[in-house]
């Protein structure tokens, strides 16, 4: 599709490449603000606009519902906007990845169904504040902590970009591993009172995540000849049935169930002293979210896990977590809209997707005839930098429309539980079936939902079972290319300082998770002495 008939604005050439440091000489800060500006000028037009707000309101649709995530609506959409000039496509594309982000929060507060992975943390003590009749400042709070966050890392794309995706370039298989085990040493601090019942969860999880094929040598494992386990276990399915379903089988005996939701709702919105509390919690997420989205396999449901995790550590309160924290909201969802945000870097600069969303984008932006590289940065700038430009008006259109919506969503949690378990149900089978079109995936969140409700009897954790089912197959995929590319085994993770640094920061993890446990059984056993005296 030719150019010019949506780049009126002229450019220098090779005015993206040298703003970036990627070609040229660099520009300064006031030339970086004035092709901003230009950005802001094709976006604000009245088309652009409603594409604009077309994409952030699907995304939290697409958020909301369990099972059908920014991956697959992009995915439906992308034949429907070839109709369109490529500024406003991508542009309404773009609202969607980000925007489910938000919505993703929705559900996983008011009824415990992540509606995305990366709302799984949030769900945590989302649920349970909404349970203390604190839907609202649930609610509200992932909005803020999302907007906050998404904003920030929206300025960290217009200013850092070059240096920031060239360290993420430094990042192979090793670096990749490492990051994994980092990532897996969280399962310490997930586990509970038993952390025995953890990594049993945990390995749960592993033996769940290499059902199917083997992705380098592409055998069969696991499937006992059927074809639908060939193709692995949807983690979609897994989550909606170890929450979600398992939930529901866990309160239908309950006879106080039908009270949970009779709760009476004051206060929709969170206080000053609050969202004070979680300033530094928004900042924190926003740089994990931000720095880790970067490097290609680290999805946002990955920096929510880690972000929560960090979050549970350096709180004054960590036996708060899991019970209604506030912050246990933020993080996670701070997170996850910035790595969402910080993706279109590598997108950008390199034309590597470090999501499976972002892969889909990739395939319109070739669509368009946009080949991602240096090559787009100089000879297109306009579309770039309008695409930029997009992302802080949408982050303020999210906010305006999720926050108005808080009473409402809040009052979902009002329903009595007899009429609102089968709407659940309903949902879940929906959300399921959803993802692949496939029956199998419903008996699946069946299963998990019943495994669930085992471990909530058991008192197993859950959390670890779903972070190691996330980041499973990643982490085999890594370690064996790691393997593959060594001539000493595993010492290449030693032999190269990106991955030799994560694991220390991964020993230094589990060695601080440890610690904390000790102490907080020393607190526990103190203040029961204290009691029987």
């Amino acid at each position: 599709m030719p150019f010019g008939s949506f780049c009126r604005y002229p450019y220098p050439p090779g005015c993206w490449g040298s703003d970036w440091g990627l070609s040229g000489k660099q520009v300064g800060f006031m030339e970086t603000v004035g092709y901003l500006l230009h950005g802001f000028g094709t976006v604000l037009r009245p088309e652009n606009v409603f594409y604009c707000f077309l994409g952030v309101l699907l995304g939290t649709l697409v958020g909301v519902l369990p099972g059908i995530g920014p991956t697959a609506g992009i995915a439906m959409l992308l034949p429907a906007t070839t109709v369109l000039d490529p500024v406003p496509a991508i542009i309404m594309l773009a609202g969607i990845y980000y925007g489910a982000m938000y919505g993703g929060s929705t559900t996983a507060i008011v009824v415990n169904i992540p509606g995305e992975a990366a709302s799984v943390p949030t769900a945590v003590d989302g649920y349970q504040m909404a349970k203390q009749g604190r839907a609202g400042p649930a609610l509200a709070m992932a909005a803020i902590s999302s907007f906050v966050a998404g904003t920030l890392s929206v300025i960290g794309l217009t200013f850092f970009a070059p240096s920031l995706a060239r360290f993420a370039l430094r990042f192979g298989p090793p670096e990749v591993c490492a990051l994994m085990v980092l990532a897996l040493s969280v399962v310490i601090n997930l586990s509970g009172r038993s952390l025995v019942r953890g990594l049993i969860s945990a390995c749960l999880g592993f033996l769940v995540a290499t059902i199917g094929l083997d992705p380098i040598t592409g055998v069969a494992r696991f499937s006992f000849g059927s074809v639908e386990l060939m193709s692995g276990i949807e983690f979609i399915s897994v989550i909606v049935g170890l929450f979600a379903i398992a939930e529901v089988l866990s309160n239908v005996r309950m006879a106080q169930a039908a009270e949970v939701f009779k709760v009476k709702l004051a206060g929709l919105m969170p206080s000053w002293a609050e969202i004070r509390a979680c300033m530094g919690t928004m900042l924190r997420a926003t740089g994990i979210g931000f720095f880790l989205g970067l490097i290609p396999g680290c999805t946002p449901a990955v920096c929510s896990f880690l972000s929560y995790d960090i979050e549970k550590r350096v709180s004054k309160e960590p036996e708060k977590f899991g019970r209604g924290a506030i912050q246990g909201v933020a993080g996670p969802e701070g997170a996850n809209n910035a790595t969402s945000t910080a993706g279109f870097i590598p997108l950008f600069c390199f034309g590597i997707p470090s999501a499976p969303a972002l892969a889909v984008l990739l395939g319109g932006l070739m669509m368009y005839g946009l080949q991602p590289g240096p090559t787009l940065l100089e000879k297109h700038p306009q579309f770039v930098w309008a695409v930029v430009a997009s992302m802080y008006i949408g982050n303020v259109m999210l906010l305006v429309l999720n926050l108005p919506l808080v009473p409402l969503w809040a009052r979902v949690v009002t329903i009595p539980y007899p009429i609102l378990a089968p709407l659940i149900v309903v949902f879940c089978f929906l959300g399921a079936f959803s993802v692949r079109m496939k029956l199998f995936d419903v008996w699946v969140a069946v299963v998990f939902g019943l495994i669930g409700w085992f471990m909530r009897k058991l008192d197993f954790p859950s959390m670890p079972l779903i972070l190691a089912l996330i980041l499973g197959g990643t982490f085999e995929q890594a370690l064996k290319q790691s393997l593959s590319m060594s001539h000493t085994g595993l010492l290449i993770l030693l032999q190269r300082p990106i991955a030799a640094a994560f694991l220390g920061l991964a020993a230094v993890s589990v060695a601080l998770s440890v610690y904390s446990r000790w102490r907080l059984r020393e607190r526990a056993a103190t203040f029961l002495g204290e009691e029987a005296d």
